[in-house]
């Protein structure tokens, strides 16, 4: 078995484009082998000052790829992800 793919989403609190993204990718964890890690931005000025107000990010640590934002592209994920199947 592979090992899974680690993606991060940034957000923050109180944002629920974020918590949509995060349930969307809640339910996809079932049928993929991914795993993936909330960042509050609000927690490091650096990130803040990078993404704003254009959260839910949805990004690789890999290869610092931007997956999607605002919403989850479920294409652009299946397209990263293939990469790794």
């Amino acid at each position: 078995m592979n090992q899974a793919i680690t993606l991060i989403v940034y957000g923050r609190e109180d944002c629920h484009l974020c918590q949509d993204m995060i349930l969307a990718l809640q339910n996809l964890q079932a049928q993929g082998s991914f795993d993936f890690q909330v960042i509050d931005i609000d927690t490091n000025p650096e990130l803040v000052a990078r993404y704003g107000a254009k959260i839910p990010v949805l990004l690789s640590p890999l290869t610092n790829q931007e997956i999607c934002h605002y919403f989850l592209d479920l294409a652009a994920l299946d397209d990263y992800l293939s990469k790794f199947r």
